[in-house]
């Protein structure tokens, strides 16, 4: 797996349990990933040579980021999954839109030339968690973010109802399952809570999000796990975003599904049968934990486990810091005004005092 992240530190744990050797390549060793994987090489994503290294003696190579270049990824000789024909959709949101406007996709309108305010500006490749996009209200707002020199794309502003995602996961031989879709929570541009199944969507528009997933992952040849964010509005779906790899809207999978989203990417990506995407639980709710000012996180431990037994808390080994994600809890049970109250309970008390 190239990168070294959380995500590739929560397939490890799946990787334990299926008996697949998991091997990293990371940045440093301060990486989530690297602190607990014992196969951890040190290289640049960037860098052939590096990658070259990683992948000799491997049966697959797959990614917890979208960042390498796809010429790099076209010349290792061990299979990649995604491959870089699919990869690519993930890397430039230019790609993306030509692509997905083919196909008949459900899109924001969108424009490589037409600038003009209001207009959702977005960094063609780069972006991810609010970076790289910009709400541009006043064509003095434009006008700024144009200044810079970036490769840029332009969005309609949607005036959608919520947010919704879709994971969906392909083999090479074209076997696919789809996730429950769930409601995506956004403060700032960052995911702060997943709720599974979206409360409230109609059966029939949770069945057509799927089949929109399932479609983009079979026509971009996709292999391992995708995501497809998108926006739920008066008259239907608009696709937003997608990521190939194992995504922050599919954490809940761990406890809250048969089959957790980085098992699924594993069995996916080594051609082995799909997992069953069934609920483990009428409803589960994943709050994402967010560095706050105090950065003992640990020392609250002990008064989240004795108020909430059931709570499962899971941390990535990173540094605290304001905004930063360094962990998450996911809670379950029957009734959603109370499995959401005990998730936000939970992050509310981990973060600690709004002042150190």
């Amino acid at each position: 797996m190239v990168g070294a992240g959380q995500l590739a530190r929560m397939t490890q744990q799946a990787a334990i349990a299926l008996g697949v050797e998991l091997r990293v390549l990371a940045g440093s060793r301060d990486e989530s990933a690297a602190k607990v994987v014992v196969d951890t090489r040190l290289g640049d994503h960037r860098d052939l040579d590096d990658l070259m290294a990683l992948a000799k003696g491997c049966d697959v190579v797959t990614f917890d980021h979208e960042h390498v270049p796809t010429e790099l990824i076209e010349s290792l000789g061990t299979p990649a999954r995604p491959g870089a024909a699919a990869l690519v959709h993930a890397q430039d949101k230019r790609v993306m839109r030509e692509r997905l406007t083919a196909l008949g996709v459900p899109c924001p309108r969108w424009s490589s030339t037409d600038f003009t305010a209001p207009v959702v500006l977005k960094a063609v490749r780069g972006g991810y968690d609010g970076r790289g996009v910009w709400v541009a209200r006043t064509q003095a707002e434009v006008d700024e973010v144009v200044s810079h020199g970036i490769d840029l794309i332009a969005e309609e502003i949607v005036p959608f109802e919520r947010e919704l995602a879709v994971l969906v996961a392909r083999s090479p031989h074209g076997q696919g399952v789809a996730y429950p879709v769930v409601e995506t929570v956004q403060e700032d541009g960052i995911c702060v809570e997943v709720i599974a199944p979206a409360p409230g969507l109609d059966p029939e528009l949770a069945a057509e999000a799927q089949r929109i997933a399932l479609t983009i992952a079979e026509e971009l040849g996709v292999t391992g796990l995708l995501a497809v964010e998108m926006f739920q509005t008066a008259t239907g779906l608009l696709v937003n975003e997608l990521a190939m790899r194992p995504h922050n809207s599919g954490h809940w999978t761990i406890e809250g599904a048969r089959t957790s989203q980085f098992e699924q990417h594993l069995r996916a990506v080594l051609d082995l049968p799909l997992g069953s995407p069934e609920m483990a639980a009428p409803v589960v709710v994943m709050a994402n934990l967010l560095g706050g000012p105090d950065p003992d996180v640990y020392s609250r431990y002990e008064h989240v486990m004795a108020n909430d037994p059931a709570i499962k808390i899971h941390f990535y080994g990173k540094d605290v810091r304001p905004g930063r994600k360094i962990g998450h809890v996911t809670a379950l049970g029957d009734d959603l005004d109370e499995v959401r109250a005990r998730a936000r309970h939970a992050v509310t008390c981990l973060r600690g005092p709004l002042s150190a």
